[in-house]
């Protein structure tokens, strides 16, 4: 479908975070699958309090985009309750068949195309009910408009179905938390489960698009979708990594072979417990067998298992990211994070803020290795002046595609959950 975009700026914003902007919401409207075909940007301080961008902007785009077929316009932020209401006015007097959304619209609509299991619908049905929840007045409004009336009768036709529709809204929500729970009990027992026989879980967060499965996929050979696009992974993901034992760990701690054959022996049997848990999301993981050798001849060490979940975005708003708090919280448990980071992105560091005040949000304070990804992009200057730019972070840096990297990365895990 063609889309019409537009966003306001600040007046001083510099020219590269505009086109940073432009082109991430360029990027989600591909994405979705649609087509820009009109891109607006109205440099003011604040956004006009009726319509966001002025109206006068507004109907230069819309005549622009009914030109050229353009069934959808996106505004690049969120959209105040009137906002929304207003430019839908606008379209309905030129009757114009063109939508009107805002920047959380969209992800939903994302969201929903790469939902694959009840469990991440139910979450995109939370976050849409809480984010259309506050347009509730003006759609009431409609719906009188619908139904007949006068000026008069019709804003009492107005409040009498947004009562109606508030009351519709908050039971079905209830009914979608009370599903969720259930799938968050799940999880825990899964939890507590693992915890009890001391196994480490790492858990893999980022922006979106940072390249997150396809390392999950390096470490675990789980074979989860990696595609270069945003949230290609909506869900969470989890898979298992061996570290495998030193010969100075195995002398140090005069462990045999045998006895190690044993541990894993054990292992499986703890996984094997987990089957009557009996979550279809998220099935038992099985061990390898104690027999299968590691490439210098060793047999298998430490597990670990791996979860991949869903990239964060900038500009979320706190009810859409709670929607998916069930999802995440195999990351707010998990023994350490590894946070990664596109290093070829030029707003790496703005990034960065965003995961890192994202995850301090939802409760997430545990040890993380900050693993810089894509350096397969980048020149060797270029990673050189990054390493120390950011040595503070004490990185890794990585290519999840040539594996470079990958045997520290996985000696850094090993050292963090001992």
């Amino acid at each position: 479908m063609k889309t019409i975009i537009v966003d306001i700026a600040p007046r001083n914003i510099k020219t590269e975070d505009l086109e940073a902007r432009m082109t991430e919401l360029e990027s989600l409207v591909s994405t979705y699958g649609d087509i820009v075909v009109v891109k607006r940007i109205q440099k003011r301080d604040t956004p006009d309090y009726s319509t966001y961008v002025g109206t006068g902007k507004l109907d230069e785009m819309i005549a622009a985009g009914e030109e050229l077929g353009a069934e959808r316009i996106i505004i690049g932020n969120i959209l105040k309750p009137a906002q929304i209401y207003h430019i839908n006015e606008i379209l309905r007097e030129r009757k114009s068949k063109i939508q009107a959304w805002d920047r959380i619209d969209l992800i939903l609509k994302i969201f929903d195309q790469h939902a694959n299991s009840p469990e991440a619908k139910l979450q995109i049905e939370l976050a849409s009910i809480r984010h259309m929840g506050p347009r509730i007045f003006g759609m009431g409004m409609e719906l009188s408009r619908q139904g007949g009336g006068g000026s008069g009768a019709m804003r009492g036709l107005g409040e009498t179905n947004t009562e109606i529709m508030k009351r519709h809204l908050r039971d079905h929500e209830l009914k979608i938390i009370e599903k969720l729970e259930r799938y968050s009990k799940t999880r825990s027992e899964h939890r507590k489960a693992r915890k009890r026989k001391a196994l480490k879980t790492v858990g893999i967060v980022g922006y979106t698009n940072a390249g997150k499965s396809t390392l999950m996929n390096t470490l675990t050979h789980k074979g989860v979708l990696a595609e270069d696009r945003l949230f290609a992974t909506l869900g969470t993901s989890v898979g298992k990594m061996w570290l495998a034992p030193s010969m100075e760990n195995l002398q140090r701690e005069n462990t045999s072979l045998a006895s190690l054959t044993k541990e894993v022996s054990e292992g499986r049997r703890v996984i094997e417990a987990e089957k009557e848990l009996g979550d279809s999301e998220n099935p038992p993981i099985l061990l390898p067998e104690a027999s299968t050798p590691l490439s210098g001849g060793y047999t298998y060490g430490k597990e670990i298992l791996v979860n991949d979940t869903i990239g964060f975005i900038r500009d979320l708003p706190p009810e859409l990211i709670r929607a998916f708090s069930s999802t995440l919280e195999d990351s707010i448990e998990a023994d350490i994070l590894l946070h990664v980071i596109d290093a070829s992105d030029p707003k790496v560091l703005e990034k960065i803020d965003i995961v890192d005040t994202t995850l301090s949000n939802i409760g997430a304070t545990q040890p993380r290795i900050y693993v810089f990804n894509k350096i397969d992009h980048m020149s060797e200057l270029a990673i050189l002046m990054m390493r120390e730019q950011f040595a503070e972070l004490n990185p890794l840096f990585i290519s999840a595609v040539s594996e470079r990297g990958i045997g520290e990365l996985k000696e850094r895990i090993g050292e963090m959950v001992g």
